[in-house]
């Protein structure tokens, strides 16, 4: 049982976030080398061929041969080309290099791996600038010792590298001494130790965001129509955005609008969301719509890793970490 558990929260643990922080999908990246190659080789057939029957009657060859021939002359070859988001869930995004100028490429593409839409447009950079890491002092948001399930820099240690948003984000639980995250079966959210554990503020902030009412799920289900179930933004001073997600139904204590202390409740641990089992998760963004954010380095003033003082430290998968105090 205990196996069972574990490997599920391994795999399905927190976000596939419908377009949030939607990484780019085997289709569209398989798609989109396509199209640059064939555009590249003035290879206008091949690009027709890639087209479903729909886009095909939009777009016949001849149309598709002049709008390709009307685009290079403009701007000439894609010479880079790099994925940044999905688009109202469906269009892949790409900051295009082109010879000549930089462009937005959006691709569309069906489950068949065929084109059923193509848009070129102006890039336009995010207006916020990125943030490395966060500037203000944070302590942990909560008490006691929990262990870090996901966190660090590379897709062994956290899977959320691949999205945008959260590329720098912890999911946390609580484990017991044989290493078991709930006390008998695991079947209720009761069972697990993470479960009910008050989350509270990790310095002075406003409160920026609340989403509460959410319903826990049964532990090995998910909920993906809001992913981040019951949800708190904190925004700091240095205007990095706090975001913690899965909060228990009903148990959020703070408004929007609410400015609030360090160690401050914000509300209790809970399963709501696209979440297998009650834990928590915590990221930086550099906004506090998480569909533009970028995600930034979270680092903690001070903290206990498995049994030595730290500072200054950003904690990774399997450190138990816990307050100084």
């Amino acid at each position: 049982m205990t196996n069972r558990k574990t490997i599920f929260l391994i795999s399905t643990a927190l976000f596939p976030f419908l377009a949030f922080g939607q990484p780019e999908s085997d289709a569209s990246r398989e798609v989109a080398a396509k199209f640059e190659a064939y555009y590249n080789q003035n290879a206008y057939q091949k690009i027709f061929d890639l087209f479903d029957a729909n886009t095909k009657t939009l777009l016949p060859l001849e149309k598709t041969t002049g709008f390709v021939q009307q685009l290079k002359a403009q701007v000439g070859d894609i010479e880079s080309r790099t994925f940044i988001k999905y688009i109202n869930g469906s269009y892949a995004y790409y900051k295009t290099e082109f010879t000549g100028a930089t462009l937005g490429l959006q691709i569309s593409v069906t489950p068949q791996q065929e084109i059923n839409g193509l848009f070129v447009k102006p890039h336009v950079e995010n207006d916020r600038s990125e943030m490395v890491r966060n500037q203000t002092k944070l302590s942990l948001p909560f008490k006691g010792e929990w262990t870090v399930f996901w966190g660090g820099d590379t897709k062994e240690l956290n899977y959320h590298v691949d999205h945008a948003a959260q590329k720098h984000a912890f999911d946390m639980i609580i484990l017991d001494e044989t290493g078991r995250s709930f006390k008998t079966n695991g079947r209720t959210n009761e069972d697990y130790y993470a479960f009910d554990q008050e989350l509270i503020a990790p310095c002075d902030a406003e409160v920026v965001l609340v989403v509460d009412g959410i319903k826990d799920n049964t532990p090995g289900e998910m909920n993906p129509t809001y992913a981040p179930g019951n949800t708190v933004v904190l925004k700091t001073t240095n205007k990095e955005y706090l975001f913690f997600a899965h909060f228990k139904q009903h148990s959020i204590s703070v408004k929007q609008g609410q400015k609030i202390k360090q160690g401050e409740p914000l509300g209790l641990c809970g399963n709501s969301g696209n979440s297998s089992e009650p834990h928590l998760h915590f990221h930086i963004q550099n906004d506090e719509d998480v569909n533009k954010a970028i995600g930034a380095k979270c680092y903690f003033e001070k903290l206990i890793v498995n049994g030595e003082v730290q500072k200054d430290y950003s904690p990774i998968k399997g450190d138990k970490i816990r307050g100084d105090r």
